[in-house]
């Protein structure tokens, strides 16, 4: 345990009031090696003032669809468990970058043949993009063949 300066730190629920998040959120973050306390003589959390960028740089990854697993890889690197600052962010975000177009690219792909697919109500699996790409299935005759494997399975 070590004793911790009360003007220093914050308690869990003024950190979830300035953060926007749940005191459940802070305890999940912690348990994933995002963020991190110390406790007072009488074991309750504290945290250090700084987890309020730390946590904004997390949420911020996160609704962006980074996943969690690689936010905290980054954070890692990070020299003392440091906050992330405005060069980190800048450095990751370019390396996201790639990553985040191809998702966009496949979610509008995803659009566009879903709008699609619902015009033939997935009745017809020739015609399904997302079912049936190329129609691949075509050659197996007619009918809903993947709908036959699947209740043969």
């Amino acid at each position: 345990m070590v004793e911790v300066n009360s003007r220093s730190t914050l308690t869990p629920g003024e950190v979830a009031a300035r953060a926007g998040v749940a005191v459940s959120a802070l305890h999940f973050y912690e348990r994933e090696g995002l963020i991190s306390s110390t406790r007072t003589a009488g074991n309750q959390r504290r945290y250090r003032r700084d987890v309020l960028r730390r946590l904004a740089f997390v949420r911020v990854a996160q609704r962006v669809g980074i996943p969690l697993a690689r936010v905290r890889d980054e954070l890692s690197r990070l020299p003392d468990e440091r906050t992330p600052s405005r060069r980190d962010w800048q450095r990751l975000s370019a390396a996201w970058r790639d990553e985040l177009e191809e998702r966009i690219r496949r979610l509008e792909q995803l659009r566009d043949d879903f709008t699609s697919c619902i015009g033939c109500g997935c009745l017809s699996l020739r015609q399904c993009a997302l079912a049936n790409p190329g129609d691949a299935l075509g050659g197996h005759g007619p009918g809903p063949r993947l709908l036959e494997e699947n209740s043969r399975s």
